[in-house]
């Protein structure tokens, strides 16, 4: 099997899940967006199933890559404040170059409702995030006690969607606005100051 064909053939289905979500994900879309012959996605992901995997697993490997990319990049923030732009510049990511990648997997999310193994495939991404959040607390001096990563993981999580949509009133509503504010604002319900506790 060529596997540059058949990464090339993954990432094309994950932009059309982006893009068409997941009625719009079929062999012919993904061989078009490809730019392949007809017939090519099906002969590397014979069912639907498959091609969903597929998706699932390059959702993975770029969710990893971006976990490298952040430890590769040194030592995580040590502060509140530099927690806070690291928060709005993960969610800029989201809204912007990230924003492919993160809408299929929210995509995938809702195909695991009823799918049981796709679940199961897609669980190291969220399950990885508390962990992160886990460290990143604790790098920054705040508390990282089971309730403070809920806290954030769950909030971040809830966010993304609404990032997403971008509809104006949802985003003033939620204070997703402003970035920088949202993220400091999170983190001061989440890790009060002693001071404010």
């Amino acid at each position: 099997m060529n596997q540059e064909r058949r990464d090339r053939l993954r990432d094309a289905a994950l932009a059309v899940l982006a893009e068409a979500g997941g009625r719009g994900l079929t062999h012919r879309a993904v061989d078009a967006a490809a730019q392949v012959p007809a017939g090519t996605a099906k002969n590397y992901f014979p069912s639907r199933d498959a091609l969903l995997r597929g998706v699932a697993e390059r959702c993975l490997e770029q969710y990893r890559a971006v976990a490298a990319a952040l430890a590769g990049a040194g030592p995580g923030p040590s502060d509140r404040a530099g927690l806070a732009a690291l928060i709005a510049a993960l969610l800029r990511d989201v809204a912007g170059p990230g924003r492919a990648r993160v809408l299929a997997y929210l995509e995938l999310q809702t195909e695991a409702t009823r799918r049981p193994w796709l679940a199961a495939q897609l669980d190291p991404i969220a399950a990885g995030d508390f962990a992160a959040h886990r460290s990143l607390l604790a790098g920054a001096g705040l508390p990282a006690g089971p309730e403070q990563v809920r806290a954030l993981t769950l909030a971040l999580h809830g966010a993304v969607p609404h990032l997403l949509a971008g509809a104006p009133e949802t985003l003033a509503a939620a204070g997703l606005d402003d970035l920088d504010g949202f993220a400091r604002g999170l983190l001061a319900r989440v890790c009060p100051d002693e001071g404010t506790a």
